[in-house]
Formats: C-alpha cells, sequence, structure tokens
C-alpha cells in the first residue's frame, strides 16, 4: 500500500522523472493497448463467427464490468491510493489479454471463455483507468502546470492513443491476423504498469485527507466504504451542471460505442475496404483530433467554453454516421472523419478542467467514478443494442438513426439553464484547483 508523508519522498522525487510525465506516459501506452485492441477484437469475433449479434455481445461483456467496477472502486483509489490502482490492475489487464491468443493457439478458446476473458480485462481496466485520472490534478501541481494544461495535454494523450492504436491494430490485424494485435495489447498493459510503479513516486496521488480519514469512516470498512460512497452521490447531487453533462455524455457514449464497436466494423466488411479501412479512420480521427486537443490545451483558457463545447459536439456527433450512411467514397469519409476529430479535441480539456475545478481534492477519486461510471452506462449496451439493429433493419438505417439521435441529444441539451455554469467555471481558472470547490455555495 502507498504510504503518505515517507521521509524519502522528496529524495524518491528526485530520482523519477516528473510525475505529469510518468502519468501521462503510462496513459498513452495503456490507452493505445486499448485502441489497438478495439480494432482487433471486434475483426477477430467477426473473421471467426461472422455474426454482428456476437461482435455486440463481446463489447458488452467488457464494458458492462468496466462500468460496474470502476462505479464502486471510487472509496479504494481515494484510500489505498491510486498509484498502487494503477500498476496492479494493468497487470491484471495483461495476463486477460494474453490468454486470449494463447488460449487459442491451445484450441480451449471457446465463445464463452472469451466473454470471461474480455470482461475480466474491462473489471480490471476501470479501476486502472480511474486511478490514472485521478493523479492528474496533483502531478499538474507537483510540475506546477496549470490545470486547463494538465487537462489538454491529458486530451492529447488520449486523441495519440486514439490515432496510433487504430492505425497499428488495423495495420497489424492485416498483416499477422487479429491475435497478434491482442498479444500487443498484453504487452502495452505490462509497460503501462512498470511506468507507474518504477517512475512516480510512492506518495503520489495519497493525499493526507485520505492518510487520515475523520472520525467514525471507519477508513474501508463496510461503514466506513458506504459512507465515502455515499459523499460522491451527495456532491453530484448538488452540482445540476455536472449531472446534466453526465447525462448526456452517456448518450452519447452510447452512440459513440455502437459506432466503433459494430458499425464500423461491418461498414468496412460489407464496402470491402477491410480491417486497414477501420484503423486509417481511427487514425485519421484521431490525428485530427490531436491538433485540436493541442489548440484546446493552448487556447481553451482564453475561449469561451459553452462555445467550444457545442461546436466541438456539432462537428464530432452526427457527421460521422451520416457519411458512412452516404456510402461516399473514401476520400469523403476520411476528411469528413478529420474534421470530427479536430472538433473532439476541444472536448476533453474543457470537461476535464470544469471537473478538477469543481470537485474537492479528497473526493476526486469516488466523484469520478460515480460520474464516469454514470456516463459509460450506456456503453456495454452500444456494441449490443447495434450489434442487434443492424441484424433486424440493416446498416444504413441504424446509421441514420444513430446520427440523428446524436444531433438532438447534444443540442438539446445545450438549452438548460446548467450549462451557463460552464462559463462561470472558466474565470476561476487562476485559482488553486478545486478552490472553488471547497468555497460555500
Amino acid at each position: 500500500m502507498d504510504g503518505a508523508g515517507s521521509a524519502d519522498e522528496p529524495e524518491a522525487e528526485r530520482r523519477t522523472v516528473r510525475p505529469l510525465h510518468g502519468v501521462l506516459a503510462a496513459m498513452a501506452v495503456s490507452l493505445s493497448g486499448t485502441a489497438i485492441s478495439a480494432v482487433a477484437l471486434p475483426w477477430f469475433v467477426l473473421a471467426t463467427t461472422g455474426s454482428a449479434a456476437r461482435t455486440g455481445l463481446v463489447a458488452f461483456c467488457e464494458m458492462t464490468p468496466y462500468v460496474v467496477v470502476k462505479l464502486f472502486s471510487g472509496p479504494l483509489v481515494d484510500r489505498t491510493g491510486p498509484r498502487t490502482v494503477s500498476w496492479t490492475t494493468d497487470l491484471v489487464s495483461a495476463l486477460a489479454a494474453a490468454a486470449v491468443p494463447l488460449l487459442h493457439a491451445l484450441d480451449l478458446l471457446s465463445f464463452p471463455v472469451l466473454l470471461v476473458l474480455v470482461a475480466l480485462i474491462g473489471a480490471a481496466r476501470g479501476p486502472g483507468d480511474l486511478a490514472k485520472e485521478v493523479m492528474i490534478p496533483e502531478a499538474a501541481e507537483r510540475d506546477r502546470i496549470p490545470l486547463e494544461r494538465a487537462a489538454g495535454l491529458s486530451g492529447v494523450i488520449e486523441r495519440l492513443a486514439a490515432t496510433v492504436g487504430p492505425a497499428a491494430g488495423g495495420s497489424l490485424v492485416a498483416l499477422f491476423g487479429p491475435l497478434t494485435s491482442l498479444a500487443v495489447n498484453a504487452g502495452c498493459f505490462v509497460l503501462g504498469s512498470l511506468i507507474i510503479a518504477v517512475t512516480l513516486p510512492r506518495g503520489m496521488g495519497y493525499t493526507a485527507e485520505a492518510a487520515q480519514p475523520p472520525d467514525g469512516e471507519g477508513g474501508l470498512g463496510e461503514a466506513g466504504y458506504w459512507r465515502r460512497f455515499g459523499e460522491a452521490l451527495a456532491f453530484l447531487r448538488g452540482e445540476p451542471l455536472l449531472l446534466t453533462i453526465v447525462v448526456m455524455i452517456g448518450v452519447t457514449n452510447l452512440l459513440d460505442a455502437g459506432f466503433s464497436t459494430v458499425l464500423i466494423p461491418v461498414w468496412a466488411r460489407q464496402s470491402g475496404n477491410g480491417p486497414a479501412a477501420i484503423g486509417l479512420l481511427g487514425g485519421v480521427t484521431g490525428a485530427a483530433a490531436v491538433g485540436g486537443s493541442l489548440v484546446a490545451a493552448v487556447y481553451a483558457h482564453r475561449l469561451r467554453r459553452r462555445a467550444v463545447f457545442f461546436a466541438g459536439f456539432l462537428l464530432a456527433g452526427a457527421p460521422r454516421f451520416l457519411v458512412l450512411a452516404a456510402d461516399a467514397p473514401m476520400g469523403v469519409v476520411l476528411a469528413v472523419f478529420a474534421v470530427s476529430g479536430f472538433g473532439a479535441g476541444f472536448l476533453g480539456p474543457v470537461l476535464g478542467a470544469v471537473l478538477y475545478e469543481r470537485i474537492p481534492r479528497r473526493l476526486l477519486g469516488r466523484v469520478n467514478a460515480v460520474g464516469d461510471s454514470v456516463a459509460r452506462a450506456g456503453v456495454p449496451l452500444g456494441g449490443l443494442l447495434a450489434g442487434t439493429a443492424v441484424t433486424a433493419a440493416g446498416l444504413v438505417p441504424v446509421l441514420l438513426a444513430a446520427g440523428a439521435a446524436y444531433f438532438v441529444t447534444t443540442n438539446l441539451a445545450g438549452l438548460r439553464r446548467e450549462w451557463r455554469e460552464l462559463d462561470r467555471a472558466g474565470r476561476v481558472a487562476g485559482r488553486k484547483p478545486n478552490q472553488r470547490a471547497h468555497q460555500g455555495r
């Protein structure tokens, strides 16, 4: 377990890389591995079963444990320390991912066994991703980097992973098959675990407040756990803006999950473009999103957040669905995905800065866990519903319906009064992180 305030912590910090660099590097390799798997796993299922419904079921079995375990892991991350949670869960993900090609080579990989393994990967990824997110604001403070810039750099890393991962995954699948890509995914998880365990100081992310729980909280016993969990729920209930963001992102995440795990692979197969096209689309989208994230990291604090946020969603949402439904030439498809990626690059920095500003540091792990899990609650259903819908109605009607739902969701949400707070939050960017959240409201 990580200890807080150890005597050798300053020396440890001198021996390590800068904390933000370590966290971002670990995020980069683990997210890249996940993006590679997002190409390889659906293609493996489609190639071996020929079923869009089974492809959606695999996505469901990975994301359901991801959401559920992440939801309840917040108190554990806050109490145990995100550094320990991050490197241990990455190792579990690596073992489960490596088991897929190994068991297939031994002719022991039945479809039910595959579902169990992807469920284990999802269950480990949930708290692992949360732990890395929780360390971002403290790492920014240690490196004296503005919070919005740190959130922007985190967004850049996510977009880089979304660029490199699908491109590498598509190329690996085309050249060596999907199982090789899954083995690479396992290696990425191992590398991410080592980066966190070796480069970050032991006290990283383990705050003094977490080390000394209030009287009666009882540490991580049953009563203490549920008290900590209840604090997160109570905080979110008192934040209408955060609740509105969570609900809207929840709907778009459901649509995005169905799009990436089922609709794009089915389109690639029916159009004859193959798995390389999946990687190419992901690479173009991610590269454009990196550009958007870099611009946002430099200029986001000077712009009106609400305008940036909804303009980004207008570009990043419905156009992707509609261009595939229109059976447009590949050049047009790539251009639309590039524009969508650029718009999406502005979303993460805005959301990250707002969350870090409004959530007290001692609640960060558990509030992020609850909010992110609710926002991702529809993700397991996305692939399942998309696979069932494509089987029943065909690809084009599903693309049109999903694109319309995306447009309506993101535009109607902007009419609610709570979104005015998005711009107000920007006015406190010069204060210490989370200072606003500690003030009386």
